[in-house]
Parts: C-alpha cells; structure tokens; sequence
C-alpha cells in the first residue's frame, strides 16, 4: 500500500505542478507529499524529481518512470471500471452484422435467449455477406469466419472452424473417391462464382497454402445453393464445419482429401477500438462465445 500511494502522489505531483498543489488535492500538509516523493526515490535509488522553492522538473529517469506510472494506474482503473460495469445491467440498442448463412444458422437462433437474457438490450442482425464498414455504418460487433488481417479493430475469436472438401455418398459412388488434389479434375465441383470470377478453393500441400481454380457445370454467389447441390449429389463442394458439420454427422455428406485440410478460418467477433467497451456488446460477444463452446450446441444441431 505505501509503494502504490508513493506512486500515485508521484503522478499526482506532476500533473499539479506543484508538491502544495498535490497536498491541497489530497488534504494534507505539503511535508507529507515530499516525504512520499523521498522514500519513493531512496527506494528506487534515483534522482525523480528535480525540486526548487519555485518549479518541479522530471529528470530522465522520472520522465520514464512517469511513463510507466500513468500506464499502470490507467489499466488499474480500467479493471475496477470492468469490474464495477459488470454488476450495472446491460442496455441499449445492438447493432449486429453476420455472414448471410452463418447468421441464419447460428447468429439468429440464439438473439431470443439472449434478449430474454437482458430485457434491457434491443437488437438488429444485418445479414450481409459483404465486409461491412464498422465505424461508418454504426455497427455494434460483426461476426466474421475468416483469418483477420491486422487492423484498427479489436477482434475476439468465438470458436475454431475449418473448411472441408465434401460430397454425397452418392456423387462418390458413382464417381470415386478424389485422393490427390490433381484428381479434382475429374470431379464435378461446385464452386462461389460471383460476376464470372471464381474464388477458388484453398489446401495445404508440401507445407504451403495453395489455391486451385476448379471446373464444375454449376456456380453460385450463395453458399446455401452449393451446400444444397452437394446433399443432392451433383458434386464436391468446399464448405465451412459450421455449415455441413449436422450431414457430415448423420452421414448425409461425406469428407475429401482431409490430409490437404489448410488451417482454419475461425469465427470471431469484431468490434471497433474502444478503451471502455460497452456492457451490451461484452455481454452478447461473451454469450456467442459460451454458447459456442458448449459441445451439445454442435450436437444439437447434428440431430
């Protein structure tokens, strides 16, 4: 305690300009404040402060040490605000931006118990498949599937998420089994193709990340129409876990060429940088992330 309190009247001091000025803040006698600034520097064995009867002036060390100071109280009253905001409810309006599909399935059912949850928040979901502007377009927190490029905004990671190359057992039946990625040229694969350009599909081959156009006698900008062509058995389809995880369950659809697996893109939220975030977007963001790390949630909806 008396280290913290030396401390503070360091910072305290500085910011004033003056030990008296310190003191008055404090109601106490100016000697009390220069004894704290003593013991402080005799502790750390440096000259601090240099004092006169008319000006204070930092020295190298003190500037740097002041620094490091002002970081430590900022973050300690931080975490007693966090602390403290925790027993406030939550409030106010949620504005919530998801991929089109995945919000569909794994975004929308769950706002119900989450508002049930916290009567006080209201909430709009945004289905978009777009990358939206945060900042611009007032949006809360998006969801995005994807392996985040460094930004200006705060991320937080939700659950893990790979993408699998699968198909009917159907379509495999009668088309065989690709076991290399140079046997894709024989299949049918259905593939995002959005304005006649094509994404591509991603694999790890010989320790490297390599994308492969594919060839298929159907394309689609949606991935639901692909997911639902590969159930029918017209051809391979690269999807999300999140999306065939339920039929790869039940044996409705079948995993490919797992051992060229590339690593995964992972589900997070996203927020714009704030230094005291709100209540409401901590809340759901935490609600997403338990819910999804729960593994009957992932069970239930393979049944």
């Amino acid at each position: 305690m008396g280290q913290f309190r030396q401390i503070s009247t360091f910072v305290e001091v500085v910011a004033r300009g003056s030990l008296s000025a310190a003191a008055r803040a404090e109601g106490i006698a100016p000697a009390m404040i220069g004894r704290r600034l003593d013991a402080l520097e005799q502790r750390l064995g440096v000259k601090l402060l240099q004092r006169t009867t008319r000006k204070l002036a930092l020295t190298n060390e003190g500037a740097a040490f002041l620094e490091a100071c002002q970081r430590i109280l900022g973050e300690l009253e931080d975490a007693e605000a966090a602390v403290a905001e925790r027993s406030i409810k939550a409030s106010g309006h949620l504005l919530i931006s998801a991929p089109a599909g995945f919000g569909r399935q794994h975004v929308a059912p769950l706002l119900p118990s989450f508002v049930a949850e916290h009567r006080d928040v209201t909430v709009a979901l945004n289905l978009n498949d777009r990358i939206v502007d945060l900042i611009g377009e007032g949006v809360d927190v998006a969801i995005r599937i994807a392996s985040l490029p460094d930004s200006g905004l705060v991320s937080a990671k939700l659950a893990d998420n790979k993408r699998v190359l699968v198909g009917a057992p159907a379509y495999l039946k009668r088309h065989g089994t690709p076991q290399t990625l140079a046997d894709l040229a024989r299949h049918n694969c259905l593939a995002i193709s959005s304005e006649g350009s094509q994404r591509g599909w991603t694999f790890r081959e010989h320790g490297k990340n390599v994308t492969l156009k594919v060839s298929g006698n159907m394309g689609c900008n949606d991935g639901e129409v692909l997911h639902d062509w590969a159930l029918a058995g017209k051809g391979l389809a690269w999807r999300s876990m999140w999306e065939v995880g339920a039929e790869i369950e039940s044996g409705q659809l079948m995993t490919v060429l797992d051992q060229y697996a590339a690593p995964g893109n992972d589900i997070y939220a996203v927020f714009a940088q704030r230094q005291h975030l709100p209540l409401r977007i901590r809340a759901f963001v935490d609600f997403l992330r338990h819910s999804y790390a729960q593994p009957e949630y992932w069970r239930a909806r393979a049944a």
